[in-house]
């Protein structure tokens, strides 16, 4: 790959900001390039300056590039839509804050390798722009900020917005040194985080404005042009009533003003401005030298314009603009270029590459215009003066410059990772379709042998020195049951094989003389126990039953099912409430297709109503639990509860279930309703006694996350999707840590969370926690419960 040889970037100096070199740091060139880059800013269809630059951006990115490398973010006005292409991937709404922290979920959990942001106050929702930090406070990735409008007076809210902008991104882009200075000096931003990167513009070839002057019907006249959206602060009319002066000396020239009213102006006063324009042209008897072309033009005809114009003018009547792209792309036309003074154009045609004139003064504009056109060697010398000068600005050489700063924002953030920030806001839901990650089973089946599921992991590489066990391909099990009968997922001959594998491990599991699974096997094939714990018994037969009530597979039902009837008796005589509690899941999974048999009711609700009982028992006005102390799968006992009570319309089970689940919600948040805070596993937590906040377990949110969408669909109320949501972001780095478990690139999930760090190692139980907890979300998401099957009527 290759980059610009030096791009202007701040150092801590006197002055303007001194040159030096990027090549950016060896070790930052020699990274990877960037896989996912998301640009947040306006995009064309959208009929804006930003608009169009961020368009042109992404173009010539993807040009130098390739394709695939980038998605855009734009956001959408008010009461508008627009039919954007493929490179959009999410809108914005600008006034709803909620579509600004739902786009930060999307892209932490999408794994985005950069966001790069343009930034210009009147785009983004809010005083002074301010929804937009919303979403950046969230970011977990490097940020890249252009910033459009850096103002040498801005308001209080201005300032608060851009100096916050500034502390979040890890490198601010500039389009002139003016800008620059303006950053250092008046928002205080670190000088050593600057990039002045001049505003890219079309690679147009130099050439004689004669060629293109018959598409507009001006052959023979001298062309005056100015281009861009319409407003009052352009300053149009100053050059309409210059036209009289100028007329006089070259009755030949025509003004052609080429831009479409901008959309903010249109929706409050309407063609007024426009109109105005025409009136003064005709008060002066000027306008049949007047050409108003009101459209929005496309990237070919802005050259043809260009091309087309002796001279060009910007007539600007506010000093305070940093940016001008119209003058930026004259200039790299090689145009003879006229313009008041402001910032933008006093440093761009510095050097005699153009004219300034004062603001509001046709007299000056004439004389200016007047002067070219009488003057052809200085006019010729001015052009090419100005086109030399842009060759370093052309796309191409921009686009290497942005990648170069990417390079660097990502090399230097590597060396001081951050986590993101947060703001008082409150989180919505991620959008149920569409912002869901997207399933990957790659370590799922790098943690599979032909034994079955390993257990532990030493970062992601299996540790067979840990050997499997009869918990984790269980859940392995009831994982690749849901992928083999869930709609839309490829590979379902692969996923089959997966759950014969697991089913499998589970009947080597079983012992026939004591009607037990063992749990723990050696990686050398040698049970490491007789018989297993009552638990990881009833979590197999949870598994087995999910196989029966679920999978279409009649061979693997077949032999689920002689497992499940060689099981089911043993968990009559368990003491454990969770083994309990995983074979009611079990069971109802059974009784979801065979909803007719009594011996598995009967089973069924004495598992169930020991629970009942014990809750009863262990109840007190500030205890709502089943037991004097939480441990681990904590939410697996009141969805047991909700699901058996459901199915057999006990009310009972359901109002304990119930109460017991908004305890145990209530009790994993620690005064922060939007972030989840599991039990943690580094102790108990005992009634009257402190919650361990750490640490915190993966299999704790999935179970939290089944239990919430159990009760969903049996009370409908979306209070307990938005805690399913709530517990789900947990996993994609909205916890206390603000780190991702989650590793999109692996499929897997990070063991959990300590006092200081993430447990990078991804583990059975973890990963298979998450894609659980993903399936079942994603489920929630696209379908609606189906009807449970009418079972016969039974008493207690």
């Amino acid at each position: 790959m290759s980059f610009p040889e030096r791009i202007r970037c701040d150092a801590p100096t006197q002055g303007t900001g001194a040159e030096c070199s990027l090549p950016v740091p060896l070790k930052a060139s020699l990274l990877p390039l960037p896989t996912r880059i998301a640009v947040i800013g306006n995009y064309l269809p959208r009929e804006c300056g930003i608009a169009t630059f961020t368009t042109d951006l992404c173009n010539a990115l993807t040009a130098e590039f390739g394709e695939g490398r980038l998605f855009a973010i734009p956001v959408n006005d008010p009461d508008s839509s627009y039919d954007y292409p493929e490179q959009v991937r999410l809108e914005l709404t600008q006034e709803d804050i909620a579509s600004y922290e739902r786009a930060a979920d999307f892209l932490n959990f999408n794994s985005n390798d950069l966001v790069c942001l343009q930034h210009e106050y009147g785009i983004y929702g809010g005083a002074a722009g301010r929804y937009i930090l919303a979403l950046l406070r969230r970011l977990k990735m490097p940020l890249v900020t252009t910033l459009h409008t850096v103002l040498r007076e801005p308001d209080a809210n201005q300032r608060i917005v851009l100096e916050e902008i500034a502390q979040l991104s890890d490198r601010l882009i500039v389009m002139s040194e003016l800008a620059a200075q303006l950053l250092r000096e008046v928002y205080e931003a670190p000088c050593g985080k600057i990039d002045v990167i001049p505003h890219g513009v079309p690679d147009m070839p130099f050439m004689d404005p004669n060629y293109f002057k018959d598409k507009f019907g001006t052959e023979g006249k001298s062309v005056l042009l100015t281009f861009g959206l319409l407003s009052p602060n352009k300053g149009i009319e100053n050059v309409i009533r210059a036209l009289p002066a100028i007329l006089a000396r070259h009755p030949n020239v025509v003004y052609i003003v080429s831009g479409v009213t901008h959309p903010h102006i249109r929706k409050r006063d309407g063609e007024r401005y426009r109109e105005e324009l025409q009136a003064l042209a005709a008060e002066l008897g000027v306008s049949s030298h007047l050409i108003l072309n009101n459209r929005f033009v496309s990237t070919e005809e802005l050259i043809e314009h260009v091309g087309a114009a002796d001279i060009y003018i910007t007539p600007y009547r506010q000093e305070a603009q940093i940016v001008s792209g119209t003058l930026a792309i004259a200039l790299g036309a090689g145009k003879a270029i006229i313009s008041t003074p402001y910032l933008h154009a006093k440093e761009l045609l510095a050097d005699k590459r153009g004219v300034l004139v004062p603001f509001d003064n046709p007299d000056a504009i004439a004389e200016s215009v007047v002067s070219l056109l009488e003057n052809d060697a200085e006019r010729h010398a001015m052009r090419k003066r100005a086109y030399l000068h842009s060759r370093e600005t052309t796309w191409p050489t921009t686009a290497r410059a942005y990648m170069a700063t990417f390079q660097r924002a990502r090399f230097e953030r590597s060396l001081q990772p951050r986590p993101a920030q947060q703001d008082g806001a409150m989180i919505t839901l991620i959008d149920p379709v569409e912002h869901l990650p997207a399933l990957n089973t790659a370590h799922l089946r790098t943690m599979t042998d032909d034994t079955g599921m390993l257990q532990h992991a030493i970062f992601t590489v299996p540790n067979t020195r840990e050997g499997y066990t009869t918990d984790d391909n269980a859940r392995a099990l009831i994982v690749s049951t849901l992928l083999n009968e869930s709609i839309g997922f490829p590979h379902r001959e692969d996923h089959l094989n997966l759950s014969r594998r697991y089913l499998a491990f589970l009947w080597l599991a079983f012992h026939s003389d004591t009607g037990r699974f063992r749990n723990f096997l050696g990686y050398d094939r040698r049970w490491l126990e007789d018989v297993g714990s009552e638990d990881s018994h009833g979590r197999a037969l949870w598994a087995v039953g999910s196989v029966l009530g679920q999978s279409q597979n009649a061979g693997l039902r077949g032999a689920a099912g002689r497992l499940f009837e060689a099981a089911v008796p043993a968990v009559l005589k368990f003491s454990s409430p969770r083994a309990w509690a995983f074979s009611v899941l079990g069971l109802q999974a059974y009784l979801d297709w065979f909803p007719g048999d009594r011996a598995i009711q009967i089973a069924r609700n004495a598992l169930a109503n020991r629970l009942l009982d014990i809750y009863k028992r262990s109840r007190t006005d500030h205890w709502h639990w089943f037991e004097k102390s939480l441990a681990y799968s904590n939410a697996r006992l009141p969805q047991a509860l909700i699901l058996a009570g459901g199915r057999s319309k006990n009310k009972k089970m359901i109002a304990a279930g119930i109460e017991s689940l908004e305890w145990l919600v209530a009790a994993q948040h620690c005064g922060d309703p939007e972030t989840y805070v599991p039990i943690g596993s580094s102790g108990c937590f005992n009634e009257g006694g402190e919650k361990p906040r750490f640490d915190q377990q993966p299999v704790e949110a999935c179970a939290t996350i089944s239990a919430c969408l159990e009760a969903y669909r049996l009370t409908h109320h979306h209070r307990w999707t938005d805690e399913a949501h709530c517990v789900f972001r947990w996993f994609l780095g909205k916890n206390d840590l603000q780190a991702h478990l989650y590793d999109a690139t692996t499929g897997g999930c990070k063991d959990g969370l300590h006092p200081d760090r993430v447990n990078e190692n991804q583990g059975a139980e973890s990963t298979l926690s998450f894609l659980m907890a993903l399936l079942e979300m994603q489920e929630a998401s696209t379908t609606n419960a189906a009807k449970p099957h009418q079972e016969m009527s039974f008493s207690f």
